[in-house]
Order: structure tokens, then C-alpha cells, then sequence
């Protein structure tokens, strides 16, 4: 399937030195995908110029007069700045331009734009951030990452839904594992959010594994882990933390003397292949669930190989038909699963409901 990609090339902290090489090492390793970038047209025609016979038609620009800043406000991204190169970029997934948006940028504005523009789909009260994380069994999709800080039992079923099907959708499997991220394996165990939700996962026609503790995400217990907003950023942040602590313990272990040097040269071909299973920018690429329409978030600081991996999973999850897919299983949940009273956290929200003030986890 021929797949066109928007890419936000003005976003994240290098913006085009790494969006544009990142998007052409795409564009080799998927003849039949194009891309239209967007963003400033004088910055991006350059790096175009000495590619342009190569990719042919398979490469357009179309500019876009502004930027959306890192810390910028939701409400001036989204009122502020309709030309934006992230707006433009979703725009023309509306316009049915393109099957997917990429960006780095600002992760509230992302959402907050992607929703205003592309819409929920039905039976979806709230958009979700889902990323992948490694584990020793392959890789974990958890959700949610920062988006929605307070939820209903509701809200953590349509996670499940929706972790699932992008779980199918880039990993092939026809009945993903689901788990609840909670203090405990028993289903007593919880606060009454996590337990509803559990009652309501069980009910469900998802393969609903149980309980799962932190420990269980990179055990690969389950292939999607569901949480809150809260609990899952501040998962994510834990993790972060815990691994660039590990790998300067490492560097700081090998170079305390002559020996241990000697010794990091010896297991360096075990160092390496470490490295690259766990490398976290072959991870890299957040997807934005529950939209119609596929948008997916890199983070910020993401250099040439992450965004190419934000850029491959954006491609395959458009090749799956992820939303067709997300919306097919939402609507044989039973209606009765979606009280009124679940609409209330919407409701009190301000204009930009649903979108939490300040999910920065990728930024």
C-alpha cells in the first residue's frame, strides 16, 4: 500500500538537520511511501535540492509560515498559530492528503491540535498517548503517557481497546495480552477506578490477562499495559531515569582503571548488542489513539535514527488501517458500558477538554 506521510519538519529541538535526513533514510527503505513536508519553505528547500531528482515525485513541500514552540501554550498553538507547520501538517490528513502526521514538536499542542482537528472517533471520550517500551520479551505498548491525568474506569477500558489494536495493527497479533497496571496480581487490590476498570476489562471481548505490576512492563507479561495518565508518565519517567543511570554507571565502572578499560574492550561486541536491544530511539514514536486519523509523536530530542523509527511506525499503523480498526471494535462494545456520568471529567474541562495543561513526556 502506497502510504504518504506529513512531517512536521519545523518541530522538536534540531528540527529539520534531523526531520529532513531522517525523512529521505525513509523514503529509501519504502519506495512505494512519499512525503510532504512541511514547514518553512526556505528552510526545507535546500536540504530538498540535492534529493529532488532521486525521489522525484515522491517528495512535495508545503509551506508554512509558522512555528510552534517547545513550551508554547496550547491556547496559542491553537488559536495563535493555524499555519503552523504541526497544523498544516494535520490539516492535510483531514484534506485527505496524507494517511499520517509525524512531529517532534510540542506534545500538549500536538494533541490539542490533532483533536480539534481530526475529531474523536466515535465511542472515544478521550484521546491517549501509547508508546512502545522494550522488554526482555519484545516490546510493551503503554497507555496512557500524560494525556489524561484523571480517569474513569470508562477511560481505562477504551485504553485497553485501543492499545490493543495498535498492538495488532504493528506487531501482527491477532489477540494482544492486556494488563492493568495496578499495586497488586489480586483483583481486590486498587482504588475503585482500577477496580471498575478491571470488571469492565474482564467483561470486555479483549484477551484481558489481569492485574500487572511495574515490574511486569519490561517482564513482557502482557503486550499493553493500561494506566492513567498520571501514573503512566510518571512510569515513563522512572524508566528514563533508570536507564541512563545504569549506562553511566557502566561507562564510570569500565574507565576506573587500565584493567577495567582492558576489560570494557573484551566485552565490547556484548556492550553493543546490549545497546542496540535496548536502545531506546528504535522505540521512538508515540501514537496518538482514538483520533480519526493517525498521528504520531517523537520526542523532542530525537536525532536521524528515532525519527526514522517515529516514521516507520506512523507508515504501518496507516498500512493496518489503525483508526478503521480502533472504530470497528469500539462499536461492538455495548453502550451500557458508557454511562452518561463517565462524560463528567468533559464536561467540566475548559474548551481544550480532554487534553491535560501540560503532558510534556516527549518533549
Amino acid at each position: 500500500m502506497a502510504i504518504t506521510l506529513a512531517i512536521d519538519c519545523m518541530g522538536g529541538d534540531h528540527g529539520p538537520q534531523v526531520t529532513l535526513p531522517a525523512t529521505f533514510d525513509f523514503l529509501r527503505q519504502n519506495p512505494s511511501c512519499s512525503a510532504i513536508l512541511v514547514g518553512q519553505e526556505a528552510i526545507v528547500r535546500p536540504y530538498v535540492t540535492p534529493v529532488a531528482q532521486e525521489f522525484a515525485a515522491r517528495i512535495s513541500i508545503r509551506n508554512a509560515t509558522e512555528v510552534v514552540g517547545m513550551d508554547e501554550s496550547l491556547a496559542s498553538a491553537l488559536r495563535g498559530k493555524k499555519d503552523s507547520s504541526m497544523r498544516v501538517a494535520i490539516d492535510l490528513i483531514k484534506e485527505g492528503l496524507a494517511h499520517a502526521a509525524v512531529s517532534a514538536g510540542n506534545t500538549g499542542a500536538l494533541m490539542a491540535v490533532s483533536r480539534f482537528v481530526l475529531k474523536t472517533l466515535p465511542g472515544i471520550d478521550r484521546p491517549a498517548i501509547c508508546t512502545v517500551l522494550p522488554s526482555r520479551r519484545g516490546a510493551t505498548y503503554v497507555l496512557d503517557l500524560g494525556a489524561n491525568v484523571d480517569c474513569t474506569a470508562e477511560h481505562l477500558l477504551q485504553f485497553g481497546i485501543m492499545g490493543a489494536m495498535l498492538a495488532s495493527a504493528l506487531e501482527h497479533k491477532e489477540r494482544p495480552s492486556v494488563g492493568l497496571l495496578n499495586i497488586g496480581e489480586e483483583n481486590i487490590k486498587g482504588n475503585d477506578v482500577v477496580k471498575r476498570a478491571g470488571e469492565l476489562l474482564r467483561q470486555s471481548e479483549l484477551n484481558f490477562f489481569g492485574n500487572v505490576e511495574g515490574n511486569d512492563i519490561f517482564n513482557g507479561t502482557t503486550d499493553v499495559v493500561v494506566c492513567d495518565g498520571f501514573v503512566g508518565n510518571v512510569t515513563l519517567k522512572a524508566s528514563e531515569g533508570l536507564a541512563q543511570m545504569i549506562s553511566s554507571g557502566l561507562k564510570e565502572e569500565f574507565s576506573r582503571s587500565i584493567f577495567t578499560r582492558l576489560a570494557a574492550i573484551i566485552a565490547m561486541p556484548v556492550l553493543k548488542s546490549f545497546r542496540r536491544r535496548f536502545d531506546h530511539r528504535r522505540y521512538n514514536g508515540a501514537s496518538l489513539l482514538g483520533l480519526k486519523g493517525i498521528v504520531v509523536k517523537s520526542h523532542g530530542s530525537a536525532d536521524q535514527l528515532a525519527f526514522l523509527s517515529a516514521l516507520t511506525r506512523a507508515a504501518e499503523a496507516a498500512r493496518q488501517q489503525l483508526p478503521d480498526k480502533i472504530a470497528a471494535r469500539m462499536a461492538s462494545v455495548p453502550q451500557g458500558d458508557f454511562p452518561e456520568t463517565a462524560l463528567h471529567f468533559l464536561r467540566s474541562d475548559s474548551k481544550l477538554r480532554g487534553v491535560s495543561p501540560a503532558p510534556t513526556i516527549f518533549d
